[in-house]
Order: structure tokens, then sequence, then C-alpha cells
């Protein structure tokens, strides 16, 4: 499958509606609000309007929404929005605009830092940015939405050793399940940082898809614990520009 040409980074349908309609396409974001003018990782955010613009070009394209996995064969015009961390932006900025293209997302949550901010941003360069807190998201789960886990506490999986990874991985679906009463079946590594330890933790803990943040689509072949996103992104000016004269 041909990926190479592609962008690195998802800002509109037209480059991928061809791939998106091979497989099971996840779409990967963070923070919907605009970039503040001091923020060092600006990749991060998207910009609520654009993020509105994606919805909706993908509904009325005829996409629905799905929970993370690989396609099965049956089902046409499937693709998952996932954000990683939970922050209040998500609920507050890209809820209603999902309500509104009638799509659904999962949210991979952070489990030691549910109404608390992102203080792993800091140690790696970026803004600490406010969490959901519990109430907050269960009014994201009582609006149709999904919640996965994305450890306790988003360290780099890797450089744990096997009992550390162990209870980052073990105890944030037990710590998500207790609070919020309903299963937690899927996971994100943080920074996408994962090795063959990991996954089989990950395996073990009960969970039944992991997400990294390897670029492509997902097969029937493809490891429900190594499922691939595309990163949505503001393209550059270069890009925007080349993308208008290749699509229009």
């Amino acid at each position: 499958m041909q990926t190479r040409s592609l962008p690195d980074y998802y800002a509109e349908l037209a480059p991928f509606a061809d791939l998106f309609r091979q497989g099971q396409a996840i779409l990967c974001y963070h923070k919907i609000a605009k970039p503040p003018k001091h923020a060092r990782i600006k990749g991060l955010y998207l910009d609520p309007a654009l993020f509105s613009r994606q919805m909706e070009e993908l509904s009325s394209r005829g996409f629905a929404s799905d929970p993370p996995g690989r396609p099965d064969g049956t089902a046409k015009n499937r693709f998952t929005i996932s954000f990683d961390d939970g922050f209040l932006n998500n609920l507050t900025e890209a809820l209603p605009r999902m309500q509104k293209s009638n799509l659904r997302a999962i949210n991979y949550l952070v489990a030691d830092r549910l109404g608390q901010t992102s203080d792993w941003e800091g140690r790696e360069g970026g803004e600490a940015d406010p969490l959901m807190s519990e109430s907050q998201i269960k009014e994201w789960l009582s609006a149709g939405h999904w919640i996965g886990a994305h450890t306790c506490t988003h360290p780099r999986l890797s450089r744990l050793s096997r009992e550390q990874a162990k209870e980052e991985i073990f105890s944030s679906k037990k710590k998500l399940e207790d609070r919020f009463g309903i299963p937690v079946e899927h996971f994100a590594y943080p920074y996408g940082d994962y090795n063959q330890i990991t996954v089989e933790l990950v395996r073990s803990a009960g969970f039944k898809t992991a997400c990294t943040m390897h670029r492509g689509i997902n097969l029937p072949a493809t490891s429900l614990f190594e499922l691939k996103r595309w990163t949505a992104r503001y393209p550059s000016r270069n890009l925007r520009n080349l993308l208008r004269k290749l699509f229009g």
C-alpha cells in the first residue's frame, strides 16, 4: 500500500480519501485550540475552525466513526477519531463540533491526572494544559463517546522496568474502570513509545487494542496492539499550496 506520496499529517480528506476506504483509518488529536504564541510544541494544537471543517468533510463524504480496531471486510467508510491525554478543550471545543457532524471519538486518559494539568509536557518542553475532571469525563461519556487508557502518569514505557511498566498499564485500566463503571478495552502508548515487552503487558492486562504513532492505515492483517494513526495537524503554507494545486 503506497503512503509515501501522502502528507505526513492529516489536514483534509482529499489526499487520503482512497486510502481511508481501503482499511480502518485512525486520526489522532491532542488539543483543539489555537496554539499560544509562546507554545513550544505547536503540533499538539489544532485550530477549532479546522477541526470543524475536518469533521464536516468526513461526515458529508459518508464516513462514520467507530472505536479503534481493524476492518472486518464488511463495514465501509468507517474510521476512528482519537484524542490523547483527555484535555479539557476536547470537551468544550471538540465535542459540540463532533455532535454537529454526528461523529464520536475515543479519548485516551492519563488515570492519575484527571482534573489536573499535563505535567509531563513541562518535562518535555511543552505547556501544561488543563485535563478533564471525573465529572467532565462522565459528561463526555454521556454524550456517547468512549474512553481508553493512556497509563497512569504518561511515561515513556520502553524506559521503565518491566514491573514499572506493568504497574502503569494494569493500574490505569483498573482505576478508570473503577471510577467510571465501564470496561476500558483500548490503550494508547504515550509518545507512541513501546517495545515488545509493553505490547505483551498491554495484551495480558486485558486490552483489546493499542494505538501507536506510526502513520498508515489498518488492514485485516494489522496487529491490534500496533494500530497505526494519522496525526491531524495544520499543514505548512507550502504544503497547503501544493494540496490546492493537486486536489483543488
